[in-house]
Order: structure tokens, then C-alpha cells, then sequence
């Protein structure tokens, strides 16, 4: 664009030193027209419009390298953390609303100790069996069902998540920026992290029951077998004695 205003300004000096050439002497003036300091004047405009048009392409370089700067500094502007949290609380809750035993290490032992004894004691009573049989079924039954409960939070959950994968997704194809796109990327990884909280919470319920259930299967063997030692340990049996019937 710069070199026909070039050639533009050279024809014009060449066609205005041609006019003075052509053209006759007036009377009573001369006119005194240097072309060489004409063409350098040209030639010296020229180069000093090209500096400022140069000047003016380096700024909109540099303003466009601030713009894409500021695109990849700029933040996503969705966030599903809070729902995450939320999603991660109500899973925890339900695990720690667990029944009778609950996840500590402590009511474990605790439990075990008094309802899952390893041998019972011959002076164990039939009605201490058979309530230590009940407790043992309830706490069976409290398992499997505290299981289904975590199973059904998690299945529960399942509709926010969709949600929110589906808007991350949307969002980080939208992105404008690198940050954007690590933050999009970052909040997925974390939905796949809750996800995997929940398998493992589902799978803490479902061993918490079938432990507790195969707990109680043992510890049945073992009080059959006392009952067993209690019915054949029935006394010295039968001894004769003198007896009067008639007074």
C-alpha cells in the first residue's frame, strides 16, 4: 500500500519537472524548481511513513499478544464444586448414619467382643444365646439394609452428576483461554474423583454387610456348639434312692 504512494509521488515531481521544462520563461520572474531535492524531499516522507506504519503494526501486535494474555488468564465461569461437596456430604451421611455397628474401629472391637465372643463359657445361659443370636441377626439385617440405602444416595446422584458433566463439557468448548480449558479440565477430573468416592462408599456397605452377616453365621457354630456341651452336661443322672409309699 506504501509503494504506490511511492510511485505516486514520484510521477507527480516528474510530471511537475517536465511542465517547468516545457513551459516558456515568464517575463518578469524565473522559477527555480530543484527535481534532485524534490525527490529526496519524496523519498524522505516516504521512509518516515513507513517508520509510523511500522510503529503502528508493532502496537497492534502488542495489543493483540495483551488480548490473547488476558483471553488465556481469564477464569471458567462455571463452577461445580459446590454441587461436588454437596454430592460428597450426603454419601458420608448415610455412611454415618450406619446402624448398631457403625465405621469405627473402636465399636468394632467393642461389638465383637461382647456379641461375637470367639468361645462361649459352659456358664453361659440359654437366654444369654439366644439374645446374643438376635443381636447378631439385627446387626445382619441393619447391614444390608444401610448398603441398599448408600446404593440408592449413589444411583440418587447419578442425575447431577449427568448435569454437571454436561455443562462442563459445554463450557470447555466455549473456552477463550488456556485457564479456561485446565479449569474445565480440572472440574471433570474432580467429578470422576466423586464418582470413584462413591463406588468405594458402595463397596465399604456392601463388605460392612456381608461381613457382619458372615460374622453371625460363625458365631451361630459356635453357640450351637455350646448348647450342644449344655444338653449332653445334663447333671450326674439318675441315682437310686429309698422311696415310701405307703404310710
Amino acid at each position: 500500500m506504501i509503494r504506490p504512494r511511492i510511485r505516486a509521488a514520484l510521477a507527480a515531481g516528474i510530471a511537475a519537472f517536465s511542465l517547468v521544462s516545457i513551459s516558456p520563461p515568464a517575463k518578469a520572474q524565473w522559477i527555480v524548481f530543484d527535481p534532485t531535492n524534490y525527490v529526496q524531499n519524496v523519498l524522505t516522507a516516504a521512509r518516515e511513513l513507513q517508520q509510523v506504519n511500522n510503529e503502528i503494526q508493532g502496537l497492534e501486535n502488542q495489543a493483540t499478544m495483551l488480548i490473547n494474555q488476558a483471553r488465556n488468564l481469564a477464569s471458567l465461569p462455571y463452577s461445580s464444586l459446590a454441587t461436588l461437596e454437596q454430592s460428597i456430604a450426603q454419601t458420608q451421611q448415610l455412611l454415618s448414619q450406619a446402624q448398631r455397628i457403625a465405621y469405627s474401629v473402636s465399636t468394632i472391637d467393642q461389638a465383637f467382643s461382647q456379641t461375637y465372643p470367639q468361645a462361649y463359657s459352659s456358664a453361659t445361659s440359654s437366654q444369654q444365646l439366644i439374645a446374643d443370636a438376635q443381636t447378631r441377626w439385627q446387626n445382619a439385617r441393619a447391614g444390608f439394609q444401610d448398603a441398599m440405602r448408600v446404593q440408592a444416595g449413589v444411583v440418587q446422584n447419578l442425575d447431577t452428576t449427568r448435569t454437571q458433566i454436561d455443562a462442563l463439557v459445554s463450557t470447555s468448548q466455549s473456552a477463550t483461554g488456556a485457564l479456561q480449558a485446565a479449569q474445565s479440565g480440572n472440574q471433570l477430573i474432580a467429578i470422576q474423583t466423586k464418582q470413584l468416592a462413591d463406588l468405594t462408599a458402595v463397596m465399604a456397605s456392601i463388605a460392612r454387610a456381608q461381613s457382619l452377616d458372615g460374622a453371625r453365621r460363625i458365631e451361630s457354630q459356635a453357640q450351637a456348639q455350646q448348647q450342644l456341651q449344655n444338653f449332653l452336661n445334663y447333671g450326674p443322672g439318675y441315682q437310686a434312692g429309698s422311696a415310701q409309699m405307703f404310710h
